[in-house]
């Protein structure tokens, strides 16, 4: 069965200065590789992957950021399932979510969400 592709959009001016602030902060975490990727900024933890940050281009909904919760406890779901800014992306199995920006207030509540991706992509997380 093939694979679809998640819709791509062009990435406004907006999203360029969060996505930079994102990247920023990001950027500074202990064992964080940012890569490349069909517009992107992949973050990675050690092998794992955590975020996709908007470089030229953002996911469906527009102006938004991927991330991944792939190990994340029953408990961690259910919070994002209760934020109506987070929208679950399948993409495969891949366990994705978006973070549907709107602001400079939401600059936090992303980061916050990163970083809860960040440390279930702990190579400790996996062992468990």
């Amino acid at each position: 069965m093939k694979r679809t592709r998640p819709k791509l959009h062009k990435i406004s001016e907006e999203m360029k200065a969060w996505s930079a602030a994102l990247v920023e902060e990001v950027a500074g975490w202990p064992q964080v590789k940012l890569r490349p990727m069909f517009g992107f900024l992949g973050a990675y933890r050690g092998s794992m992957i955590f975020a996709a940050l908007p470089r030229t281009r953002t996911m469906d909904p527009p102006n938004s950021v991927a991330f991944k919760l792939l190990m994340a406890n029953k408990r961690l779901r259910a919070k994002a399932q209760s934020d109506k800014r987070i929208h679950f992306a399948d993409m495969a199995q891949g366990s994705w979510l978006t973070f549907a920006m709107s602001s400079d207030a939401d600059v936090n509540p992303v980061l916050e969400w990163l970083g809860r991706a960040y440390e279930v992509a702990s190579p400790q997380q996996k062992k468990k």
